[in-house]
C-alpha cells in the first residue's frame, strides 16, 4: 500500500498553535474602543453566515436510484469490525445475511478484534451456518484500534466495493440494490449513506441525536452541492477498494478512521458522494457519560485530520471552492467554539461585555435552519422528530455541547501525548437519562 500522506508529528505543538491563535482571536476584541469590539464578530458573521446559509439552503437530498440489474452489480464486500459485541452479534449477521445481492458477488466479513466476551464463540456459530459469512480473529493487543482490525481485512478482501458497519447497523434489505448503482452513476469514490436513529423517542438526548443526524446530511449535502467537500460517518460508508488501497488503506495512528479516510481520499482525488435514502439506521447514545466520551473522540478526531493534512488542504492540490469550505467549516465547527470560550473567559476577567456574541448567535441561527430543513425532508427509515418550537429549541440547546468540548479536547492535545484505543460505543448498555 502506498504511505500515508500525513504529517501526525508535533501533534502537541500543533494544539497549542490553534489553542494560542484561538485565544488571541478571542481576548483582543477587548482591547479595542468599545465602539469597535464588535467589528471582527460582525465581519466573520456576515462571512461564515452567508457561508453556512449558502450551505444550508442548497443542501437537496439525493435520492435513491432504480435498482440495479444482477448483472450490472460489481462485487462487494461487508465489513464489520467487532469488539465484545455479544449483544448485538447474532442479530447482525441475521440482518447483513439478509442483504438482497446476486447470489455470488456478496461477502459478509466481521473482524472479531480480541472480544473477550462470548463474540468469537457465536461468530464461529453463525459461520457454520451462513456461508457467505467470513470470520477473522485478531488479537487484542495486535494494534491499530478499529482501522487496524479493518486493514486485517481488507488485506483478504476481493470485492471491487466495500461497506463498512459498525455492529449496531441496521439495513433495508433492498439498500444494496440501489446504493451501489447510487455510486456508479455520480462516479463516486465513496458514498456515506444518512444515519438514521432507531430509538430516537427514547428520550430528550435521544431526540436530539436524531436531529442532529439529519442536519449533518443536510449540511453534508449543500457543502457537496456547493463544490466543497463530504466526509464520511464510519457507519454505513462504500468505498471502492482500488481507491482505498491507493491512498494507503486505514490510517491505524488516528482515533477516527473515517474522519481521517476522508481527506485522504480528498487528497488522491477521490470524490464522498452522500444518500439521504434508503439510510443506515442505528442506535444513539442514551447517556450523558457515554455521549462526553464519544464526542470526545470525535472532536479529537476532527481536529487532528485537519492538523495533519493541512498542508495538503490549504495547497492547489484542491479547488478553490474546496479549500474555501474547508477553511470556514473548520472556523465554525473548531475555531468558533475555542473562541467563544477565549471571548468569554476575558470578558469575565475585564469586566466587559462579550464579543463574539454575534457570530454565535449567527452560528446557531444557522444550525436552527438545518435542523427545520433536515426533519421537515421526506424520508425513509425511522422518522425524524418534528422541528416544533420547544423541540427546536432543545435541539440548538443540545448542540452547545461543543463549545464545551471542542476546547477541552484541544487543551488536552496540547497537553498530553497521544494515545490510540480502540474506541467503541456499547450498545444497550450506556445509562440512561430521563426523557
Amino acid at each position: 500500500m502506498a504511505p500515508i500522506a500525513a504529517s501526525g508529528d508535533h501533534r502537541r505543538v500543533k494544539s497549542a498553535a490553534f489553542l494560542f491563535a484561538c485565544g488571541c482571536a478571542g481576548a483582543a476584541p477587548h482591547w479595542l474602543d468599545p465602539a469597535r469590539s464588535l467589528w471582527p464578530a460582525i465581519s466573520l458573521a456576515l462571512m461564515l453566515g452567508g457561508y453556512g446559509l449558502r450551505t444550508v439552503l442548497q443542501g437537496e437530498p439525493s435520492r435513491r436510484l432504480p435498482a440495479g440489474t444482477p448483472g450490472d452489480l460489481p462485487t462487494l464486500d461487508v465489513v464489520v469490525a467487532a469488539r465484545d459485541e455479544e449483544s448485538v452479534v447474532t442479530r447482525l449477521v441475521e440482518r447483513l445475511t439478509a442483504l438482497r445481492y446476486p447470489s455470488g458477488r456478496l461477502s459478509t466479513w466481521v473482524i472479531d478484534d480480541g472480544s473477550l466476551d462470548r463474540t468469537p464463540q457465536l461468530l464461529d456459530d453463525l459461520a457454520a451456518t451462513h456461508a457467505s459469512l467470513r470470520v477473522i480473529h485478531r488479537p487484542r493487543d495486535a494494534g491499530g484500534g478499529k482501522s487496524g482490525a479493518l486493514n486485517t481485512a481488507l488485506q483478504q478482501l476481493r470485492g471491487e466495493w466495500l461497506l463498512v458497519l459498525d455492529a449496531d447497523a441496521q439495513l433495508q434489505e433492498d439498500l444494496l440494490e440501489h446504493l451501489i448503482p447510487y455510486a456508479l452513476d455520480g462516479g463516486w469514490s465513496a458514498v456515506q449513506l444518512r444515519k438514521a436513529v432507531i430509538d430516537a423517542d427514547r428520550n430528550w438526548l435521544t431526540r436530539a441525536q436524531a436531529m442532529e443526524m439529519a442536519l449533518d446530511a443536510v449540511i453534508q449535502q449543500g457543502r457537496l452541492s456547493g463544490g466543497g467537500v463530504a466526509e464520511l460517518r464510519g457507519n454505513g460508508q462504500l468505498i471502492r477498494r482500488s481507491v482505498l488501497e491507493a491512498a494507503g488503506g486505514f490510517n491505524e495512528d488516528t482515533v477516527t478512521d473515517d474522519l481521517d479516510l476522508s481527506f485522504r481520499l480528498l487528497t488522491h482525488g477521490a470524490l464522498v458522494g452522500i444518500l439521504w435514502d434508503p439510510p443506515v439506521q442505528e442506535e444513539a447514545v442514551p447517556g450523558l457519560a457515554a455521549l462526553w466520551k464519544q464526542r470526545q473522540r470525535w472532536a479529537e478526531g476532527g481536529l487532528q485530520r485537519f492538523f495533519d493534512y493541512w498542508p495538503t488542504l490549504t495547497s492547489g492540490q484542491l479547488s478553490l471552492s474546496q479549500r474555501w469550505d474547508l477553511a470556514c467549516f473548520f472556523l465554525l465547527q473548531y475555531g468558533l467554539p475555542v473562541v467563544s470560550f477565549a471571548d468569554l473567559s476575558t470578558s469575565l476577567v475585564t469586566r466587559t461585555a462579550p464579543s463574539y456574541w454575534p457570530l454565535t448567535f449567527v452560528a446557531f441561527s444557522v444550525s436552527g435552519l438545518a435542523y427545520w430543513r433536515g426533519c421537515r425532508i421526506s424520508s425513509e427509515g425511522p422518522p425524524i422528530p418534528s422541528a416544533g418550537p420547544l423541540q427546536l429549541l432543545l435541539a440548538i440547546f443540545y448542540l452547545a455541547h461543543w463549545f464545551v468540548v471542542i476546547p477541552w479536547v484541544a487543551l488536552k492535545m496540547a497537553v498530553l501525548p497521544k494515545r490510540l484505543v480502540w474506541a467503541k460505543t456499547s450498545h444497550g448498555e450506556q445509562e440512561p437519562v430521563q426523557a
